[in-house]
């Protein structure tokens, strides 16, 4: 199992324990724990045990070890609707720099993640020229 951390990065120190967390769940890959700043009664953060500060730097195996941690999680806070929420960059809102999923349960419409979804119309042209590059490079 490889493994990497950096000292400065406040979930690496999370994970060493060096920092206190309400841990709900560990494995040898990732880490589940209450979310400090919670925007819902639940709220909570998985962290893979890998420093990476985004998903598509992570090894393939601790991806797979956080989704059933996710859905244990959110089972646990039993809300009928929730949000997965993963970001990568600053542009894309990430404020920590090292992959992490938010679980977060939506029990009515002030709680909870508040999404904006702007919708672009596009033309089945420019849609297939996606297509065929995105399909590409698959």
């Amino acid at each position: 199992m490889a493994t990497k951390s950096l000292a400065s990065c406040i979930f690496c120190k999370i994970i060493k324990g060096e920092i206190p967390s309400f841990k709900l769940l560990e494995t040898d890959l990732s880490y589940a724990f209450l979310d400090i700043g919670p925007i819902a009664t639940g709220h909570s953060m998985i962290i893979p045990k890998f420093h990476a500060a985004k998903m598509h730097e992570l090894p393939d195996e601790y991806l797979v070890d956080i989704l059933p941690i996710a859905k244990k999680i959110a089972l646990a806070q039993g809300a009928e609707d929730y949000n997965i929420l993963q970001n990568n960059g600053a542009l894309a809102h990430q404020v920590v720099q090292h992959t992490h999923f938010h679980v977060i349960p939506k029990p009515n419409e002030k709680e909870g993640l508040i999404v904006g979804w702007p919708a672009k119309e596009v033309s089945k042209e420019e849609l297939q020229k996606v297509y065929e590059e995105l399909k590409g490079k698959l």
